[in-house]
């Protein structure tokens, strides 16, 4: 390449910082680091009416949470500074003023309520709403005389007859008539730009050499590069991104779950496992590799592995992704995150974060079965209580298992005999009870699990007796022998 990469993430402070967006940024940010670039952050905060306060700080936070540090922008400046978009209006005017004096845009008066009637009775007939260019036909000096009169009119862009093309860097050669675009406006009434006409300015002032974006924008690039050959501006190479899509098949929104990057961190993913799955949506390395750190996206992202087609978002993958990062992490790392979970949501009472080394050990025995903290009670609440209400379907089962009760008693005694009380000799005592009665270790194990944990899933059986210890394993398994001996008398001999 040429010139050095510049690439720009240009977000609105309108919500939170969505995946959508976040995918785009993450493709920007590889391709500025795989060639050297730079990785620019520019606020697009000209539409005063959607701004939100809070907003901002939503977008930064989430892109320092997935290590897209930018290297331009809020927070750090850079050379070509300001980066929003409300401090750069003066660079818009004279813009502005350079097209209106070449003959290149013009002054429209039209009343915004005739305007939006117009549009309504085109798409009533079926026809594409374009601007009929009422303003064009006015004189220029009636033009000009109207404005030094204070009347109010917006400037609109003139798009010039003949067709727009440019070689995208993901779809390939991409062709628009221009009789099927409509003089855009450029400036409103109150004097701010909006966005198509602000992008192609800062994007020329700035030197950006690609712009990379979702392909819901692609109807306004044959615009801007029109607006970059009336400004005498060479514009950037183009490529548009996939969209992406919820697991129906319709554009991803909060309706199928969670779809901001703060409310995804909040709910326990991990930044390494967002970043991985948020790369492979629309893009993949071979087609069968799956797992990437940042840094190793950096070393083999390449725009030609970028596909045309919509991305699928599969929550339960993300889901499995989370669990492979959690899993990979240090036992006192995961316990932390546990603990910090619990004290949060107050799940499980306050001892269950005070005898840390016994949360490490419940932590380590739930294991793989765990993808994100939060799911830390379902696999161990029974640890933290003193009596277990099993759940309606397992007692059910054991209900009907007239020898249930009966193995119960026997391996409560066995339990309360067996020396030392460790791994090894109480995996040795369950099965030889369920040798010594002719079953095969499950038909010991499952009724055992239901009457210490309340589940049909939970940790390794062992674990669990290890963790309770022998008087409370003892005593839940009498005390579910008792119960289900009312229920269900025993067989006769």
């Amino acid at each position: 390449m040429a010139s050095p990469v510049r690439v720009r993430f240009a977000p609105s402070p309108t919500g939170y910082l969505h995946v959508g967006n976040a995918r785009t940024a993450l493709f920007n940010y590889l391709f500025a680091r795989k060639h050297g670039g730079a990785f620019v952050l520019r606020i697009e905060d000209t539409d005063q009416d959607r701004n939100v306060e809070e907003a901002l700080g939503g977008i930064l936070d989430g892109l320092r949470w997935l290590g897209l540090g930018w290297d331009e922008g809020p927070e750090v400046g850079g050379p070509f500074g300001p980066y929003f978009q409300s401090e750069r209006l003066a660079r818009y005017a004279k813009a502005t003023a350079h097209l209106l004096a070449a003959g290149k845009a013009y002054r429209c008066f039209c009343d915004p309520e005739d305007l939006k009637r117009k549009r309504e009775e085109a798409l009533a007939r079926g026809e594409p709403p374009k601007y009929d260019r009422t303003c064009l036909r006015l004189p220029r000096e009636e033009s000009s005389a109207r404005a030094e009169r204070g009347e109010p009119f917006a400037l609109r862009f003139f798009i010039p007859e003949g067709e727009t093309s440019w070689e995208d860097e993901v779809r390939g050669r991409v062709t628009f008539q221009n009789s099927t675009l409509d003089d855009l406006v450029i400036l409103r009434a109150d004097q701010h730009p909006t966005y198509n006409f602000a992008a192609v300015v800062d994007d020329a002032a700035m030197e950006i050499t690609h712009v990379l974006r979702g392909d819901d924008h692609i109807s306004n690039t044959p615009r801007q590069i029109q607006l970059y050959a009336a400004l005498g501006a060479p514009p950037p190479r183009f490529g548009h991104l996939p969209m992406i899509l919820g697991p129906d098949g319709a554009r991803l929104s909060k309706r199928h779950g969670a779809v901001s990057v703060t409310a995804f961190r909040d709910d326990g993913i991990l930044p390494a496992a967002m970043v991985n799955f948020l790369a492979l949506l629309g893009w993949a390395f071979d087609g069968e590799r799956e797992m990437f750190t940042l840094d190793e996206l950096v070393e083999v992202f390449t725009l030609d592995r970028v596909s045309k087609n919509p991305a699928i978002f599969n929550y339960e993958k993300l889901d499995w992704m989370n669990g492979e990062y959690f899993r990979a992490l240090p036992l006192s790392t995961r316990a932390d995150m546990v603990a910090s979970n619990l004290k949060q949501s107050g799940a499980l009472p306050e001892s269950a974060i005070a005898d840390r080394a016994f949360l490490e050990r419940a932590v380590a025995a739930v294991g793989d079965r765990m993808k994100r903290p939060r799911q830390f009670p379902e696999y161990a609440a029974y640890l933290y209580v003193d009596r277990v209400e099993p759940e309606p379907q397992p007692w059910a089962e054991l209900v009907a298992n007239p020898h249930a009760a009966a193995r119960l008693k026997k391996l409560a005694t066995v339990l309360s005999e067996v020396e030392p009380f460790e791994h090894d000799p109480i995996e040795r005592a369950v099965r030889g009870l369920a040798s010594s009665e002719g079953v095969k270790a499950g038909e010991v194990i499952m009724p055992a699990r239901i009457a210490l944990t309340g589940k049909k899933v939970s940790p390794g059986i062992f674990d669990v007796i290890l963790l309770l210890g022998r008087e409370k394993t003892v005593k839940r398994l009498r005390d579910a022998a008792d119960r289900l001996a009312a229920q269900f008398p025993a067989p006769a001999a």
